[in-house]
């Protein structure tokens, strides 16, 4: 008997000390978080601003005015950052219509930095680096972002060559995006990473949109996109300052993959940027308004926006958007909770498996969760898959909380196992997802148990 309970003294020891590991900070990922540089940041924000615009439709020829010129320079950046960035154009040709005055083409440019171990799973980090001149006075413009019609209800593009800087909306997205290319290059990643500037996010979302559906057609595996959408100012229009949150958007339901990707931010923020709160709203985006993750999400992807709560909506589609009305310091922040973000993401073990598929019966083909009563019928007995360990992997946490709670409440880590069981703990009343976590630290992202939906047999009367 004495032997068993010191057994039992042991593994609990033994996981007591394995959950307090994966709990501390990893180094790699702090130096990756303290590498970001708020001095290249400001340089690439200003760098944008004197391309005068970046509208789709406007100089392609001018060497340092329009889109043509700033694609160019976004591109060349990217290839000077590391030689084991795949740099390339994602080109599409769109026709005259909406806010489209001419036919265009339309170029995303793309940074690819393949992943060593699991190069098959993206993790995505994005902005948009096209603008827009509305051509409405301050007072319209303000007017129109605080209306509940759709954004794009009677937009009257302006002329193409008016002056649309854009550094908030969105050189401060591109430059988080242009930075986390430049640092992340620097390391060898077990996932691939991939770092995108849009285009036509101003007129439609079209770049996001042709890329998002390649994307599903080609059978993409994005884990997560991290999509950062006006993150360049801390002043809002009334007079409200804010440089302590970002807001991280995501669509419902509330165990949706994009709500794992909020959470997951938010938990990273508060272990490597103690001072900065990656805040989750839950709902897809700011209301009746939209942006590039938006069309990821259509397609499956699990996409968050992210963005700053002090929006100023007097300077956004207008000559006043500039480096002057900007912050370099609030950016730099937000690119540091996206660094965190995405290296920990990058270096983590894969999802946990939490479902099965139903090969037979009236609800053949559905999936349904790995997640029981237990003999008693009291106990929440939960079951993962996990067939390729990572060689690095220390084992799995569960986590739980009410169905009231939007965040998880309780985390056990329960060693390199495949089941695990709370007694008396009712399934009906609670929510249950597990997570991997390596001997680093590195957690992936939450695989939450939600239920399969119903299919019922055709009843036949007479």
């Amino acid at each position: 008997m004495a032997s068993v309970a010191l057994r039992a003294s042991l593994a609990l020891l033994v996981s007591a000390l394995a959950f307090a590991q994966y709990k501390t900070i990893n180094p790699r990922v702090q130096t990756v978080v303290s590498a970001v540089s708020e001095q290249r940041i400001a340089s690439t924000m200003k760098k944008l601003e004197s391309f005068g615009t970046r509208n789709v439709s406007s100089s392609i020829t001018d060497p340092a005015h329009g889109v043509g010129a700033a694609r160019q320079w976004i591109f060349d950046e990217f290839k000077s950052y590391s030689p084991r960035l795949e740099v390339k154009f994602d080109k599409h040709r769109i026709k005259a219509g909406g806010r489209v005055p001419k036919d265009i083409e339309l170029w995303n440019v793309v940074a690819v930095l393949p992943g060593k171990t699991q190069p098959d799973i993206q993790i995505v980090v994005s902005g948009h680096y096209d603008t827009i001149a509305s051509g409405r006075t301050a007072a319209e413009r303000a007017a129109a972002a605080a209306s509940t019609a759709a954004e794009d209800e009677g937009f009257k593009p302006g002329d193409p060559e008016l002056p649309a800087p854009g550094v908030s909306d969105d050189g401060s997205g591109t430059a988080v995006t242009m930075e986390m290319a430049r640092v992340l290059s620097k390391y060898d990643f077990d996932k691939t990473l991939v770092f995108i500037t849009f285009a036509g996010e101003e007129v439609g979302l079209y770049g996001s949109r042709l890329y998002a559906t390649n994307a599903k057609k080609t059978n993409v595996k994005m884990e997560a996109v991290l999509n950062n959408d006006i993150v360049g100012n801390d002043a809002a229009g009334n007079a409200i300052t804010d440089n302590t949150r970002v807001l991280v958007f995501s669509e419902d339901p509330n165990d949706s993959p994009s709500r794992q990707v909020a959470r997951y931010m938010k938990d990273m923020a508060e272990r490597y940027i103690p001072g900065m709160i990656a805040e989750p709203v839950f709902r897809e985006d700011r209301f009746s308004r939209g942006g590039d993750h938006s069309p990821l999400l259509r397609e499956g992807f699990a996409a968050v926006r992210i963005t700053t709560p002090a929006e100023n909506f007097a300077n956004q589609h207008s000559k006043t958007d500039t480096f002057a009305n900007a912050s370099a310091f609030y950016t730099t922040r937000v690119a540091r909770v996206n660094a965190a973000s995405a290296a920990s993401l990058a270096w983590a073990p894969k999802v946990p498996v939490i479902a099965r598929t139903i090969e037979t019966g009236p609800r053949k083909g559905l999936t349904t969760p790995l997640l029981r009563r237990g003999d008693s019928g009291y106990d929440a007995e939960l079951s993962w898959k996990n067939d390729t360990p990572e060689a690095d992997l220390l084992g799995f946490a569960v986590v739980v909380r009410s169905t009231l709670s939007p965040f998880w409440e309780r985390e056990v880590f329960v060693g390199n196992v495949t089941k695990f069981t709370f007694r008396d703990l009712s399934i009906d009343t609670h929510v249950f997802g597990v997570k991997a976590i390596d001997k680093e630290g590195n957690e992936s992202l939450v695989a939450a148990y939600g239920l399969a939906p119903r299919r019922y047999q055709a009843i036949e009367t007479y």
